[in-house]
């Protein structure tokens, strides 16, 4: 097994470091069934136009609301596929030019894993390669919770719709792997994608025919390619960077076997003093309490999805002495009751 490269990200809830490409396909797809759009941006504050203003910048947890409301508001259960479909070379903007004009598919698989977060994804992306197999991979999937399947079925989709623009062929795909039980619609993800589908998998995988790697682009263009892959890295430098400080500290949170650590533990494990830790979070407009309440978050939503554990115990776990105090956290990060997280993932299996 080889690991090629990998493209991720931080989940910095609240900074506006994502570009609205992509989801103007979500409103296309709930116009054609006849609904008005303005329901996806209810509780966002965002406006209609910014929806297409290339300058516009919207943070994970607006995301999240998006996906929400389109969930609420579709009529077809495989809408996250229809307007993954919808998706064309132009509404991936410089980035989808960048892959195009590459010079083989290898190519443009290495540049856009490396530079995934002009795409705003929803969850962290790698690529590796193993034997005769390439597989693109899905981690840090389990904090979207209930909206998992439809945000899933949307940005696979719109990155099949990439791929074959990119090659101009059908894309070899042999197996895709999800971690969600299968909706009723399941035979829709087969049809789309060409290839078996497990359900109920412990990881998040697309698996393909690697030789596909070798095979020129049809569009390749060393002076566009060049042109657009320079103008792609200087939007990344400019995107807010958490470095690797911000993921060292969910780390040190997450290696205490459900003791979560204060802040001068955290400090001094990074070799730091505490004040330099909070001067150098705030620079990317972060706290310590805020990332603590990711991985917090994070992991309540993994055990109330994963296992049908006690509130009591569930709280214990995630760093909470009472179960009250516990409900009045998640509601504050999620907008919902624990309760209500877990009957509705209940209903969707």
């Amino acid at each position: 097994m080889t690991q090629l490269i990998v493209g991720s990200y931080g989940t910095a809830m609240d900074v506006a470091q994502h570009n609205m490409l992509g989801l103007p396909a979500l409103v296309a797809e709930l116009q054609a069934q006849g609904i008005d759009a303005q329901g996806l941006l209810e509780g966002t504050e965002l406006s209609p136009e910014q929806m297409i203003d290339p300058a516009t910048r919207i943070s994970h947890r607006q995301k999240l609301v998006v996906f929400a409301n389109m969930q609420r508001l579709m009529r077809h259960c495989d809408s996250g596929l229809r307007a993954g479909a919808r998706q064309r070379l132009s509404d991936f903007g410089i980035f989808g030019y960048a892959l195009v004009s590459s010079e083989n598919f290898g190519q443009a698989v290495e540049f856009g894993i490396r530079h995934i977060r002009l795409l705003g994804p929803i969850f962290q992306k790698s690529f590796r390669l193993e034997g005769d197999e390439g597989v693109f991979i899905g981690q840090g999937f389990f904090a979207l919770g209930e909206l998992m399947p439809l945000a899933t079925e949307f940005w696979f989709a719109s990155i099949h719709s990439l791929v074959q623009c990119v090659l101009e062929k059908p894309f070899p795909s042999r197996r895709l792997l999800l971690p969600y039980p299968a909706p009723d619609h399941w035979q829709s993800y087969e049809a789309f994608f060409n290839c078996p589908v497990e359900f109920d998998s412990p990881v998040m995988e697309w698996r393909f025919d690697a030789s596909v790697l070798q095979l020129p682009c049809p569009n390749a263009n060393p002076i566009t390619s060049a042109m657009s892959m320079g103008f792609c890295q200087q939007l990344v430098a400019n995107l807010p960077d958490e470095s690797d400080l911000i993921e060292s500290v969910r780390m040190a949170c997450l290696s205490r076997n459900g003791r979560f650590p204060g802040v001068e533990v955290v400090a001094r494990s990074l070799g730091m003093s505490t004040r330099t830790l909070h001067r150098r979070l705030a620079e990317y407009q972060r706290t310590y309490q805020s990332v603590l309440d990711e991985v917090r978050c994070a992991l309540a939503i993994e055990f109330l999805q994963q296992s049908d554990m006690p509130m009591d115990d569930l709280a214990a776990q995630v760093g909470f002495s009472e179960a009250a105090n516990f409900r009045k956290a998640f509601r504050k990060w999620t907008g919902r009751s624990p309760g209500e997280v877990r009957k509705a993932m209940r209903n969707a299996t």
